[in-house]
């Protein structure tokens, strides 16, 4: 989720994970049993991630201060879950562009550095991975195939690009060779793993094909949001499609993704699909304490977080110091949190005028003003805090490159084009 899973919002997320596994009482039980390569609930933030992204692997995009396990040195152990950046351009990394170096410095805290990579070039992709591997900063690399949006898919990019068979599998290829080259002299190989969805539209369906020829280039998981890019974010999330892909691929988990609302829900996944694992995007958005939810239940625990508006106005100011904290520039901080105010205040009665106030907060100073003047002793609404949240859309024909689906493979013209796809997506 492009502008959403950045540092401090992971943070947010993981910390609220660690206090789930803290609930559940197994920090230490699955400290040595969680792995960056298995998961049992992910959560992407940067797309989304986007997918936020934002990954939680219980053994998730979002994250009490933390317990120890937040404080664990980085490496291949993430006990409360992976939580993924947002998504970062190839082409960017490698040319280390000053806005995609900041984007990839991590929280400090976080025990699993997860960087989330975007690329239609096998060669680029692969200088990307190792710049991340070599220079040690990331444990986890997810390469994403999943994004609908046009700026991507009509350069051949995102959710467009596995309908490629062979371009897929040299990205894949490559990013898995580059990983592992770049993995020595480290104690663990990082690992890469896969997003994508099903297919371009219901005539050009790609997860199973994909699947498996990621599970051959060596990944370490697959993860499948069961909406094809004609769906884009409408509909419902044909779940029947990742218990079809974990049929297919039986080598590395598989997770899944899509309409993961609630702790109820991933466990309603896997236990219909047979899935490894949960991929939560748009979930966390406003509710970084759905993974002490996702985590707790994961083991065994009951626990469900139902904050008052005094707890979700608390974590809205903790929110916007961190952002501070991360941008530098107050002004600017306070901008990028805006698109947060209406996930965070869904379902409590603030009024609409309170509502758009709270979108064009420009410091924290008003920040505080505009959340003191609420009813901050409105209890926890129940179900209308609950469920979607951002906008669903409808559905819409993606937009392609000029014959892109006259053929499963490339050829030179498509080759020339998408050489230059990377340089108009901006942002990382």
């Amino acid at each position: 989720m492009a502008g959403v899973t950045n540092p401090p919002f992971r943070r947010l997320c993981r910390e609220s994970g660690v206090a789930g596994l803290a609930a559940a009482g197994a920090a230490s039980a699955t400290a040595g049993a969680t792995s960056a390569t298995v998961g049992a609930t992910s959560a992407t933030v940067g797309a989304t991630s986007a997918t936020v992204g934002a990954t939680a692997v219980p053994s998730g995009d979002g994250d009490g201060e933390a317990a120890p396990a937040a404080a664990s040195p980085s490496g291949p152990f993430a006990p409360a879950g992976l939580y993924v950046s947002e998504m970062i351009t190839s082409r960017a990394l490698v040319e280390r562009t000053p806005e995609t170096m900041r984007m990839i410095t991590p929280d400090p805290a976080e025990p699993v550095r997860s960087v989330q990579l975007y690329g239609v070039d096998p060669a680029t992709i692969g200088a990307a991975v190792r710049i991340l591997v070599a220079e040690d900063r990331a444990d986890h690399v997810d390469l994403n195939f999943g994004c609908p949006v046009p700026k991507v898919t009509r350069k051949g990019g995102g959710s467009a690009l596995p309908w490629k068979r062979d371009l897929f599998d040299a990205i894949v290829t490559e990013a898995v060779a580059a990983a592992r080259e770049a993995s020595a002299g480290r104690e663990h190989e990082v690992p890469v793993t896969v997003k994508m969805r099903m297919g371009i539209d219901d005539d050009h369906l790609t997860y199973l094909d994909a699947g498996r020829l990621a599970e051959r280039a060596g990944v370490a998981a697959v993860a499948l949001h069961a909406r094809t890019a004609a769906q884009h974010y409408s509909g419902t999330a044909r779940w029947e499609a990742v218990a079809r892909l974990k049929e297919a691929v039986t080598s590395v988990p598989v997770l899944g993704n899509g309409d993961i609302w609630s702790a109820e829900d991933a466990a309603e996944m896997m236990a219909s699909t047979g899935c490894d694992g949960v991929v939560v995007g748009r979930g966390c958005q406003g509710r970084p304490w759905l993974f002490t939810d996702l985590v707790a239940a994961a083991h065994g625990s009951d626990l469900r977080v139902r904050p008052g508006l005094r707890e979700v106005a608390a974590t809205v100011r903790r929110h916007a110091e961190l952002m501070v904290e991360h941008f530098g520039e107050e002004g600017r901080a306070l901008r990028e949190m805006r698109k947060h105010m209406a996930w965070y205040l869904k379902g409590y009665v603030v009024g609409g005028e309170a509502r758009h106030d709270l979108g064009l907060v420009s410091s924290l100073a008003e920040l505080d003003e505009r959340l003191a003047a609420l009813d901050l002793d409105q209890a926890y609404p129940g179900e209308s805090a609950e469920g979607p949240r951002g906008r669903a859309g409808s559905p819409k024909a993606p937009h392609l490159p000029d014959g892109w689906l006259d053929s499963r493979d490339m050829d030179a013209d498509l080759l020339a084009m998408i050489s230059q796809a990377e340089l108009s997506v901006s942002g990382g």
